[in-house]
């Protein structure tokens, strides 16, 4: 593992990762919560997020023209991304049509037939990417690749996505355990 993969693993062990009893936003409970924005929104962790997602992506040999995901999760690491390669664009996907204005659901970057790369923070039930994936396409988008800095490991979310993003490859950063293990490591140092 790289040191900025090993540096963002511990970031999001230390400040996303909490243990529990937690309701999900599928509607399932969990023992764990993680919560990828005090991560991605922390200066230190946006660089890291910047280039660990940027290292996967030349890793992958995924060649793109922007990088975007789902508004709100998606939005800090988007951002990190196109600020770290100063040449990769962002874009965001709203979770409906804007009912006034333009009325677009697609916002920043907008070149149909562009290459992109959808991106998310959290994977559980793999629904926001999966909206994220539909709307690129529908837009005119070509999506090459899918990344999520953390995947939940439950039982739809990685088929989930796999299936929308055919024959784009999904990939994860890190999976829950991994946060997990590390935020449990961590503990037991202090």
């Amino acid at each position: 593992m790289s040191p900025a993969r090993q540096e963002l693993l511990r970031l999001l062990a230390n400040q996303s990762f909490r243990l529990g009893d937690f309701k999900l936003s599928s509607g399932g409970t969990s023992d764990y919560y993680i919560d990828c924005r005090t991560t991605t929104l922390d200066a230190r962790g946006a660089q890291l997020v910047g280039q660990v997602f940027l290292d996967e992506m030349l890793a992958q040999g995924w060649h793109a023209d922007a990088i975007g995901g789902l508004t709100m999760g998606a939005d800090p690491i988007v951002v990190a991304v196109a600020v770290t390669t100063g040449t990769l664009h962002g874009f965001l996907v709203r979770k409906a049509e804007k009912q006034h204005g333009t009325g677009q659901r697609i916002e920043g970057f907008r070149q149909k037939g562009a290459r992109v790369v959808i991106v998310d923070d959290v994977c559980t039930t793999g629904s926001s990417t999966v909206q994220a994936i539909a709307a690129a396409r529908e837009f005119g988008f070509e999506v090459v690749g899918v990344m999520c800095l953390v995947e939940r490991e439950e039982a739809q979310g990685r088929p989930n996505v796999e299936k929308s993003a055919k024959p784009a490859r999904f990939i994860s950063i890190f999976t829950a355990n991994d946060v997990r293990r590390e935020h449990l490591a961590l503990s037991a140092s202090h």
